[in-house]
C-alpha cells in the first residue's frame, strides 16, 4: 500500500520536516508532481536544507527516493541541487531513482514563463519563473520532451526543434528578446551551456520505469510514502483558480504521477499550518496587512524557501481546510508551526464566509467574483513556549483546546504537532474517535 502525504493550504505547511521525521517507517519516498518551484525545508541539527526537486527522504540513506513521472525537472537545478547535498554527507547517486517518463524543463521554458508574466503586468499570476506552467503547456500538447530521451542519438535534433519553437513564440506572441534575458545571473546562451552539460551528468544517475517500479515494490510488501510539492488550494483544477500551479496537487495527483491505482493507497496525511500564508498573487479571504500580519511573517520566517519572496500571512481558514480535507479523503491531520502563535493573547479562527446573501462553509469556484467577509470565532492564546513541551499532554491548556476546536470542526484527527523547525520538535499522539 502507499501512503500519502500532501499540503491542505497555499503551500508552505512544513511537509519538507513532517517527511523527513516519518520517512524511516517507510521503504520508499516519491514524489509526484511539481518541479523545482518547491521548496521542501528540513532542519538537521540546527543545520537548514532546502530541497526543491529531490524527495524530502533523501538524507536517510536506508531509504529509496523516486521522482515520479507527475514531476518535471530542471536539468541544471537537479544538479546543483544534488551536488550541494554531496557537500552535507547525502549521496543521491545511492538512493534517488528518477522516473523516465518525467518531463524536462528547457531554458526557453523559463523564457516563455518570464516573458508570459511581463506581458501580463499587474494581473500576473505570481509565477517562481522556474518555466513550470510552460512545461505542463508543453506536456499536455504533447510536444514536451521526457528526460528518457536524453539518451537518443537524436536528441539534439527534437531540442532545437522545440527550442526554436519557443523563441518564435517569445518573440511574435509576447515580443520579448531572449538576448535581454538573464537566467540565474547568466546570459540565456550561457545558461544553455550549463544546462546540456548538466544533462550529460545526470545520465550517471539511476533511471527506472517508475510506475514499474513502485508498483513491484508495494506488491513485495514494500512501505511508499507519496510526498506532495504545493498545496491543494493551488490544485490546477480545484484551488483558487486562475492563481494556481499546472499540476494536481491533491491526493489523485499521486495516483496520475506515480502510476498507482487508487485503491492502493491506503493514508492519506494533511499537513495543515496554525494560521494561513500565501506567496505571488491570488485571493486570500483572511489576509492580515496590519501588524499582525507582520508579526506572523516574522515569527514565523515566512519567506519563500524558493524565491525569497514575503509571504502574505493572515489566521487559519477552515472552509478552505475543510474543502481540502474533502478533496483529499484525508485521514490523519498534521499541524505545524503551533510555535510561531506562541506570543498571540487572542487567536483568530475563519469559521466560514458571509457574501452578501448567504453563509458559504466552503471555497466557492469563483471566489474572485465573490465579496467574501471571512467570519471569525476567537479563542484564548496560550503565551507559553510549546518548544519546552516533551509530549501532547505537557500543551497548555489553551494550545489542546486550539487543537481541540479543530479537531470537532474537521472531524479529523491530529495525529502530529510541530512545536519547532527541528526533527525532534513534534510531539506524537496515539489514534482516538473525534466526537462530531
Amino acid at each position: 500500500m502507499i501512503d500519502v502525504l500532501l499540503g491542505l493550504q497555499w503551500g508552505d505547511e512544513g511537509k519538507g520536516k513532517i517527511v523527513d521525521v516519518i520517512s524511516p517507517r517507510y521503504d520508499i519516498v516519491a514524489r509526484f508532481q511539481g518541479g523545482p518551484n518547491a521548496g521542501h525545508t528540513i532542519e538537521i541539527e540546527g543545520e537548514k536544507q532546502i530541497l526543491h526537486t529531490i524527495p524530502s527522504g533523501i538524507f536517510h540513506p536506508e531509504i529509496v527516493n523516486l521522482i515520479g513521472n507527475g514531476v518535471i525537472i530542471d536539468p541544471f537545478l537537479l544538479v546543483k541541487e544534488i551536488e550541494d547535498l554531496q557537500q552535507k554527507k547525502a549521496d543521491p547517486k545511492k538512493n534517488l531513482l528518477i522516473s523516465n517518463r518525467a518531463h524536462l524543463i528547457l531554458p526557453t521554458h523559463r523564457l516563455l514563463d518570464v516573458a508570459s508574466e511581463s506581458l501580463k503586468g499587474s494581473a500576473k499570476i505570481g509565477s517562481t519563473l522556474k518555466g513550470i506552467g510552460p512545461t505542463y503547456t508543453d506536456k499536455t500538447a504533447r510536444s514536451g520532451l521526457r528526460i528518457c530521451e536524453i539518451f537518443r542519438t537524436d536528441f539534439r535534433e527534437k531540442y532545437n526543434e522545440l527550442k526554436n519553437y519557443h523563441l518564435s513564440l517569445v518573440s511574435q506572441l509576447y515580443h520579448f528578446s531572449y538576448t535581454d534575458f538573464q537566467l540565474n545571473g547568466m546570459s540565456f546562451a550561457e545558461y544553455e551551456e550549463k544546462w546540456l552539460a548538466s544533462l550529460e551528468k545526470l545520465k550517471f544517475f539511476h533511471f527506472v520505469e517508475g510506475e514499474i517500479f513502485i508498483n513491484a515494490e508495494i506488491a513485495k510488501g514494500k512501505k511508499v510514502l507519496a510526498e506532495g510539492a504545493q498545496g491543494t488550494l493551488l490544485d490546477v483544477d480545484f484551488g483558487s483558480y486562475p492563481f494556481v500551479t499546472s499540476s494536481n496537487t491533491i491526493t489523485a495527483g499521486a495516483c496520475t504521477g506515480l502510476g498507482v491505482a487508487p485503491h492502493k493507497i491506503s493514508r492519506v496525511y494533511g499537513i495543515v499550518k496554525a494560521y494561513c500564508t500565501r506567496v505571488g498573487s491570488g485571493p486570500f479571504p483572511t489576509e492580515l496587512e496590519d501588524e499582525t500580519g507582520e508579526k506572523l511573517r516574522n515569527l514565523g520566517k515566512e519567506f519563500g524557501s524558493t524565491t525569497g519572496r514575503p509571504r502574505r500571512c493572515g489566521w487559519l481558514d477552515l472552509p478552505a481546510l475543510r474543502y481540502a480535507i474533502m478533496l483529499n479523503g484525508v485521514t490523519d491531520l498534521i499541524l505545524t508551526k503551533a510555535d510561531v502563535l506562541d506570543t498571540f493573547d487572542k487567536i483568530n479562527i475563519c469559521t466560514h464566509y458571509e457574501s452578501k446573501t448567504e453563509k458559504i462553509h466552503y471555497l466557492p469556484s469563483d471566489i474572485l467574483g465573490q465579496l467574501l467577509h471571512p467570519v471569525y470565532t476567537e479563542m484564548q492564546g496560550w503565551m507559553e513556549n510549546l518548544q519546552k513541551a516533551e509530549t501532547f499532554n505537557q500543551l497548555p491548556g489553551a494550545a489542546k483546546d486550539y487543537i481541540a476546536f479543530l479537531e470537532k470542526e474537521t472531524g479529523i484527527h491530529f495525529e502530529m504537532i510541530s512545536t519547532g523547525p527541528g526533527r525532534k520538535q513534534i510531539l506524537e499522539r496515539k489514534m482516538h474517535i473525534i466526537k462530531q
